[in-house]
């Protein structure tokens, strides 16, 4: 297979499973794991270390990054709220902790019950901890709600660009923008990530868009036609945030890789595997609903996977 000239970073264990009333398996979740990597993805977001009475269906994270583990060449992220998270996520091996800062000050109040500016010193505390602790470790932000909030409406862009600095400046290796609340469009994404890549050079990070009115893909290219080259995705459009009402449907990871694929863009990832990588997914989730195109067509007549 071509050199990956993109990373599919994969979120569905961590943002498709914290978004469904269900509780998988730890059997189930270490086999569509397995799944996942067996497809060739490099990059999976396993969890998220949040107290299990706030989020039951992450109360075994340790023990899936435990496992994850196992597979060599991967990066094994997990999330984390606050220092607390980031501490737990460390004693548990992880490669790279992310942490979700709202570009929202209403949604920063609802998601994680700290403003903005609380949640960039957080971000120093975990910097800090992970240069004691674990310094080969990568310390992500995700700005959430970067292209609006359904509580608060407009997002100035102003503000996610002065919040992405200060991200950085308080030890964020990279710091990337989501469009949590699927709000964006493509126009908006090419101005904030061009100005987002003109700020923060290689610290600028991965594009996270949601699907909930049909822009995920346009939203993912506009951001590869400036520069991004990791981008979110959930295998079967898994997820949203319990946090933004209204706020649905990632980025479905097969629609994603074929649009890549289909335009000569490699991104390391068999289709074929990835497909079947829904059904240890399925298995584990009976009834609830998957989505995507691709796996609903079929790959074309002809489809050769470079």
């Amino acid at each position: 297979m071509t050199q990956p000239q993109v990373l599919i970073s994969e979120v569905g264990p961590r943002d498709g499973l914290q978004s469904v009333k269900a509780t998988m398996s730890t059997a189930d979740k270490l086999r569509w794991i397995d799944a996942l990597v067996a497809a060739g993805l490099r990059e999976i977001e396993v969890g998220s270390f949040v107290p299990a009475r706030l989020l039951p269906q992450m109360a075994d994270v340790a023990e899936v990054v435990q496992h994850a583990l196992t597979h060599p060449g991967i990066t094994v992220m997990a999330l984390a709220p606050n220092l607390r998270g980031a501490e737990a996520a460390l004693a548990a091996g992880v490669h790279k902790v992310t942490l979700p800062v709202s570009a929202s000050a209403a949604h920063s109040l609802a998601n994680v019950r700290k403003t903005r500016e609380s949640m960039v010193e957080e971000v120093r505390a975990v910097a800090q901890l992970r240069d004691e602790l674990a310094p080969g470790v990568l310390v992500e932000v995700g700005l959430s709600t970067a292209f609006g909030c359904t509580l608060q409406g407009v997002v100035p862009e102003d503000d996610v660009i002065w919040l992405a600095v200060l991200c950085a400046e308080a030890g964020s290796d990279e710091v990337g923008l989501s469009d949590t609340t699927g709000m964006a469009n493509p126009a908006q994404v090419r101005r904030l990530f061009t100005r987002l890549r003109a700020e923060l050079g290689a610290k600028a990070g991965a594009a996270h868009m949601h699907n909930t009115r049909g822009l995920g893909l346009a939203n993912c290219l506009a951001a590869y036609d400036v520069g991004v080259r990791t981008f979110d995705a959930s295998l079967g459009g898994l997820g949203g945030c319990p946090y933004a009402p209204g706020a649905s449907g990632n980025v479905v990871t097969e629609d994603l890789v074929f649009m890549f694929e289909a335009m000569g863009i490699a991104t390391g990832v068999d289709l074929e595997r990835l497909m079947a990588a829904r059904v240890p997914l399925q298995a584990g989730l009976p009834g609830e609903a998957v989505y995507g195109m691709t796996p609903e067509a079929g790959l074309p007549k002809g489809w050769v996977q470079r």
